[in-house]
């Protein structure tokens, strides 16, 4: 099985395991589940009008759009209404964790207002511990990340704990320190990975790529962790086994492009940027509705 069939039925376990709430312990999978969040991203983020929103939202104010039943009231229609930002954004689950377990299924809208602000400041904090348990569990299905497994399954347990914290202790997590922990077992796990493409390996980590010409570039096995690709025309480009951990892919053309085996690549990633029915992507992320529209 090739380590992107691995991730994919890693993912896919924990979207069927998401999908039976009778025996789904909330804030384990790694994907969202609106259903049993209380609308915490439409809340406790702020946004700024933009191409990605129609208007100016503060943290911790609701948006404009939210329903009483914590539902958008344009889900439907959220592109066409100036919301692009709201299709393109996964809290990797960290919604259902903070309300159904971090504080116990208790709606923001019914406690004390200390209630509601450290519910607020709690989200963004495990949003950020799933998306590294994300990472973590990606990293595991890369054979060639051997070497380090060990490593990956103690940084992925010890993740899963912190997550698991209070509301107190998680309010208090050094995030970036814990970050920069993780980030070091991943930049080895990408050189092991990296290490079996054929050719020179292009690092192209935190370039600035934006609107670049790329197309059909042979970027395989390349190092593009950081890279900003916003707009960029990657066209029929060889993106097998590469790096794109963090790179920003909003607006890429990513037509006819070969992205099979690349890692890291996260479904909001995904969702930002442009494809068609040519794209050959990962098994570990999904095709996004809007491509079949045009893009």
């Amino acid at each position: 099985m090739t380590a992107g069939a691995v991730t994919a039925r890693i993912l896919g376990d924990m979207r069927e395991h998401t999908a039976d709430r009778s025996d789904a312990r909330p804030g384990t999978q790694l994907r969202g589940d609106c259903g049993s969040c209380f609308g915490l991203c439409c809340v406790a983020l702020p946004f700024a009008r933009s191409a990605d929103f129609a208007l100016d939202k503060d943290a911790g104010t609701p948006c404009t759009n939210l329903r009483t039943d914590h539902r958008c009231g344009i889900h439907a229609t959220l592109r066409e209404r100036g919301f692009t930002g709201c299709t393109v954004y996964d809290c990797f689950g960290a919604g259902q964790r903070v309300s159904q377990v971090t504080f116990g299924g208790e709606d923001w809208r019914d406690g004390p207002p200390e209630h509601r602000r450290r519910m607020f400041d709690v989200f963004p904090v495990v949003r950020q511990l799933h998306e590294l348990l994300w990472y973590l569990t990606e990293a595991l299905s890369l054979p060639a990340a051997r070497p380090v497994h060990a490593d990956l399954r103690r940084a992925l347990a010890d993740t899963e704990r912190l997550a698991e914290g209070t509301p107190e202790e998680l309010a208090a997590l050094d995030v970036p320190a814990h970050r920069q922990r993780v980030n070091a077992l991943l930049l080895r796990t990408s050189e092991l990975a990296r290490s079996g493409t054929r050719g020179r390996k292009k690092n192209r980590r935190n370039a600035d790529l934006m609107g670049a010409r790329l197309k059909g570039a042979d970027l395989a096995g390349a190092d593009l962790r950081g890279a900003y690709l916003i707009a960029a025309d990657l066209t029929g480009a060889d993106l097998r086994g590469a790096d794109l951990i963090g790179a920003d892919l909003r607006d890429a053309d990513l037509t006819d492009a070969d992205l099979t085996g690349a890692f890291f690549l996260t479904q909001p990633q995904v969702n930002a940027a442009r494809g068609g029915p040519g794209t050959r992507l990962p098994e570990s992320v999904g095709r996004p509705v809007h491509w079949a529209a045009g893009g």
